[in-house]
């Protein structure tokens, strides 16, 4: 039974994404206006008609954007903690279907189920959510937002298949770049975003033998490279002779059809390369 991951597109500009088995299709937020995801599914072939429901991790509008207008038009349950809703009150009027769910209160999906847990980012109320296949008991872990690997967030992630992870800056880029100090120190901060550095440590402490592919999300524009996100980890990872599939996640056009299921499968044979 297949297991599909599509990254509609990610970055400090919106993030979204789709998870699909036979079953069942569901949206991890909704940070594109509802045109833009229109048609970033459109270019998936995906009628937005056939989603199930829309999870929303934080309230940030990089996130949330379209969420209550793709809700509306597209009758979608939105899963969302119930502070992250009161924050982003003003892009609901109250004809959605919202749903609550919270860290530690697993959701099921048809045959996916969807684990929510709290991250370190400066947001009300944070979420990743790690999401299994229970017919194949396949693991995606889904962490995009995230200042501090904390020992429960490397707990929850640990034995995924599948990972997708946030490399937002290179720290140098990040020193040099164009923000004022402040907002500097947001980022480089226990609650805000990993560096690539970062994410080539926490990927590391997060191989195992299973490891099937890691997709490195939420590149900032102005403050990272994904030459150089893709350096940073790969090297780290090669270290290890990790042997899976990595890949970047642009913010302007889909990464599409990570079959997780072939992954899975291919990930000890001798013919895949580090980037195969």
């Amino acid at each position: 039974m297949s297991f599909v991951v599509h990254v509609l597109g990610s970055g400090s500009r919106g993030n979204s994404l789709l998870l699909e088995t036979s079953q069942t299709r569901i949206l991890i937020d909704a940070g594109f206006s509802g045109r833009q995801i229109e048609r970033r599914l459109g270019d998936l072939d995906i009628q937005p008609d056939t989603l199930s429901a829309l999870l929303i991790t934080h309230e940030h509008r990089d996130h949330t954007q379209g969420m209550g207008v793709i809700a509306r038009r597209w009758s979608l349950p939105v899963y969302i903690a119930r502070a992250t809703a009161a924050s982003c009150s003003a892009l609901l009027n109250g004809q959605e279907e919202v749903r609550f769910y919270r860290a530690g209160q697993p959701v099921d999906f048809g045959d996916l189920r969807v684990e929510p847990f709290l991250t370190c980012h400066d947001a009300i109320d944070p979420l990743a959510i790690t999401v299994r296949q229970r017919s194949s008991g396949l693991k995606v872990g889904i962490a995009t937002d995230l200042g501090t690997p904390t020992v429960s967030v490397r707990h929850a992630l640990r034995r995924c298949d599948l990972l997708i992870l946030e490399a937002n800056h290179d720290e140098i880029m990040l020193r040099n770049g164009p923000y004022p100090w402040s907002v500097k120190s947001r980022i480089a901060g226990r609650h805000g975003h990993l560096s690539n550095r970062a994410a080539a440590q926490l990927a590391i402490e997060l191989l195992h033998p299973g490891l099937a592919g890691v997709v490195l999300a939420h590149l900032s524009q102005e403050c990272n490279d994904p030459e150089l996100a893709l350096e940073s980890v790969g090297d780290a990872l090669r270290s290890k002779r990790f042997g899976g599939f990595l890949q970047v996640a642009l913010q302007d056009e889909p990464l599409a059809g990570i079959d997780v299921q072939a992954l899975a499968a291919a990930v000890s044979s001798p013919q895949l390369g580090l980037f195969g």
